[in-house]
């Protein structure tokens, strides 16, 4: 099972700690990869520096000088949440080539798309009964580092291993009438998904929510779920099929 995992629930380290719970309770009964992002911890270490920061169509812009503390800022991070798991090896991009990519477009300045997962690294970790935790800067085709996207790695990722994913965010899946609690959806076909986005009822920030779970699908998991991170028990829950929206091909 791979987990992603970022954002809002990483602004808490009470909440941090324990979804890391979460995920060490999980691997008893699965094999179990983290991939994560870091944007609020990021961010935090652009301002510091007084560096700014820009997005484009969601993607962070990112300058050589911005490269530098992404990743300074990723691999402190991925080693905290290794420690917190527990049995866990935190693992970027350059290791092993674990992450490769291409540059995704050169406005974006050092921005890449995955294109190659290490997967016998993984599984080697998995098969000493280690967690791998893969912080999301990959090794671009001229030897350095490049920022990629925390859903699209992790959705290679669950490719590579032919894996279902977990997607941890801020909501409990994908509503068919939000925010009424009782239209969400435990089950979509891409079908539905695309259905969905054109008749409206998938709109907003959920759009690059599902467009990652079908980026995970066209890349072999054979399924993926939205989920939240935000409360107790929903990762087991989410697991199990019982938590969240889980979508299939």
């Amino acid at each position: 099972m791979i987990v992603k995992y970022g954002g809002n629930a990483m602004k808490s380290l009470e909440l941090r700690r324990a979804v890391a719970s979460e995920i060490a309770a999980l691997r008893r009964d699965l094999m179990v990869v983290v991939v994560h992002g870091g944007g609020p911890v990021i961010e935090r270490e652009l301002a510091a520096r007084q560096l700014p920061s820009e997005f484009r169509d969601g993607l962070r812009v990112t300058t050589p000088d911005a490269m530098d503390v992404v990743e300074m800022a990723l691999c402190q991070l991925n080693k905290q949440l290794s420690q917190d798991v527990g049995q866990a090896v935190g693992l970027m991009g350059r290791d092993c080539g674990l992450l490769r990519a291409e540059v995704l477009d050169p406005a974006l300045g050092r921005v890449g798309r995955v294109t190659a997962v290490n997967a016998d690294l993984l599984r080697t970790l998995l098969g000493a009964g280690l967690t791998p935790v893969v912080g999301c800067v990959a090794l671009g085709p001229d030897g350095e580092a490049l920022n990629v996207n925390a859903d699209t790695a992790a959705g290679a990722v669950a490719g590579a291993l032919n894996e279902g994913i977990i997607f941890l965010t801020d909501v409990d899946g994908v509503y068919r009438s939000f925010p009424d609690p009782q239209s969400r959806a435990s089950l979509l076909r891409r079908a539905e998904v695309e259905a969905g986005i054109s008749e409206g009822w998938i709109a907003g920030g959920m759009i690059p929510k599902v467009r990652a779970a079908l980026d995970a699908l066209d890349r072999g998991a054979p399924f993926a779920t939205i989920a939240s991170g935000m409360r107790a028990g929903v990762l087991a829950a989410a697991a199990r099929g019982e938590a969240g929206t889980r979508i299939l091909p």
